[in-house]
């Protein structure tokens, strides 16, 4: 079958997919928390339309409001460790608000592999590896006349996974006033026992910590979200592109506020699928993956053509642009069974 054949699939994606005729197991995704085919978070999904209708073209600086968005930042703040929250329509308006205005009369400096939503203009074009990086990076800012400084990273690097370790920012200079913003879309309600990136970021009277998340992967809401503190938020929510931007459906944030338990248990199966499939794993040089993540990184060439084979489609696309290298990855789902996981190693040993 041709590459291009899974490019126009016309059945939803989940466990199981089926493309002419023929049925597959499928690895890929951002759906980790397998919400979008959650039977119990659809039903709350439901009962939000039906209360609330389809969507909400307002802006928030329409004199009359719903209250259910300040509803959801405040739960989403409290979940996620937080003292504050604001929600966007996508991740990209969130993380393009957040950079566009914080980084205002600030110098601003970029961690390597950081996502393209989180570019104010061009590639920042940062090449060394992220602990390199932090050694220069410090020394840079604490030998630099200038007291603002913006550093913008990714949470974790998902391709190659990978959580990383922002410590470093304690050896910062006190003098220096320190925004660090950071995208934890890959990791927001999967890591930290679902917590996330926030908790775990250094706390220090001269560093403002900024999170920044779509909520549209393990979350399975179309809205973008951004953690910090009331200041940060504040200002924030007065800005044109926060108060004129239409928000996401009121629906979404209705299955959002009342999905607490379904996260937790559809976290707790990834848990055990991800368990399962890295043991199988240890100690196999041909592959890359970090604990509790469910991410793997297969470094054997062809694998996608091996599996697919046995009817296993999984993330296969070049990268960093459609001339790099193919990079093959498993990604488990809590929508997956332990009969798939087992099909899935069953096919790997053959």
């Amino acid at each position: 079958m041709q590459e291009t054949d899974f490019r126009k699939i016309k059945t939803p994606l989940s466990a199981k997919i089926t493309v002419a005729d023929q049925r597959y197991l499928y690895f890929g995704g951002t759906a980790y928390l397998g919400i979008p085919q959650n039977k119990a978070f659809i039903k709350q999904y439901l009962r939000g339309i039906n209360y609330f209708g389809l969507n909400n073209g307002t802006s928030r600086n329409n004199n009359i409001q719903l209250d259910i968005y300040n509803e959801a930042e405040q739960v989403a703040a409290t979940q996620y460790g937080a003292a504050a929250g604001l929600i966007t329509s996508s991740g990209y308006l969130a993380a393009q608000l957040a950079i566009k205005e914080l980084s205002v009369s600030r110098q601003v400096r970029y961690a390597p592999t950081t996502h393209p939503a989180l570019w104010i203009n061009e590639t920042p074009g940062v090449n060394d590896s992220f602990n390199s990086w932090t050694k220069k990076v410090v020394l840079e800012i604490n030998n630099s006349p200038n007291s603002d400084w913006v550093i913008i990273s990714n949470a974790m690097n998902n391709l190659y996974p990978e959580v990383y370790d922002f410590s470093f920012i304690e050896q910062l200079n006190k003098d220096k006033k320190i925004i660090l913003i950071v995208d934890d879309s890959h990791g927001i309600g999967v890591n930290n026992e679902g917590r996330g990136a926030f908790a775990t970021l250094p706390k220090a009277k001269n560093i403002e910590s900024v999170v920044i998340a779509s909520m549209a992967k393990a979350l399975g809401v179309d809205a973008g979200l951004i953690l910090s503190s009331k200041k940060i938020i504040s200002r924030l929510k007065q800005t044109n592109m926060f108060l004129g931007a239409s928000p996401p459906s009121a629906a979404g944030l209705f299955a959002f506020i009342n999905a607490a338990a379904i996260y937790k248990e559809e976290l707790e199966k990834l848990k055990g699928l991800t368990e399962k499939f890295s043991k199988t794993l240890k100690e196999n040089d041909l592959w890359s993956f970090i604990a509790d993540f469910p991410v793997f990184l297969a470094l054997e060439r062809d694998i996608d053509k091996k599996l697919l084979q046995h009817r296993i489609l999984i993330s296969s696309f070049p990268y960093p642009d459609k001339y790099g290298d193919l990079i093959n990855r498993v990604v488990l789902s809590s929508w997956h069974s332990q009969k798939n996981i087992q099909k899935l190693i069953a096919s790997l040993r053959k």
